[in-house]
C-alpha cells in the first residue's frame, strides 16, 4: 500500500512538530507492548502461560458475538431479534 493510501489513526503533538501516526502503525505498536508485557509479567512469575490463556478464552466467550449475535458461549447479545 502507498504511503498516501494509509489512514490516519490520530496525530501525535510534541515540540511544535506533528507525528500522524497511521492504523498500521498504531496496531503494530500496541502489539509490540502487550507482547513485552506479557512475557515480562511470565518471566518474573507473575502469570502463569495457563492462566493468560484462560482468561483471554474467558474474555473472549464473554465479549465477542457471533455474527448470529450470540457470544461464543452460546448467549445472545440482549438486543432484539
Amino acid at each position: 500500500m502507498e504511503e498516501k493510501d494509509k489512514r490516519v489513526a490520530l496525530k501525535i503533538y510534541y515540540e511544535g512538530k506533528c507525528k500522524e501516526v497511521t492504523f498500521e502503525e498504531l496496531c503494530l505498536s500496541n502489539n509490540l507492548a502487550q507482547e513485552a508485557l506479557v512475557t515480562l509479567l511470565i518471566k518474573k512469575k507473575i502469570i502463569e502461560p495457563k492462566e493468560l490463556m484462560e482468561m483471554m478464552d474467558k474474555i473472549r466467550k464473554e465479549r465477542y458475538k457471533t455474527s448470529e449475535g450470540k457470544s461464543e458461549s452460546g448467549a445472545t447479545s440482549g438486543g432484539k431479534e
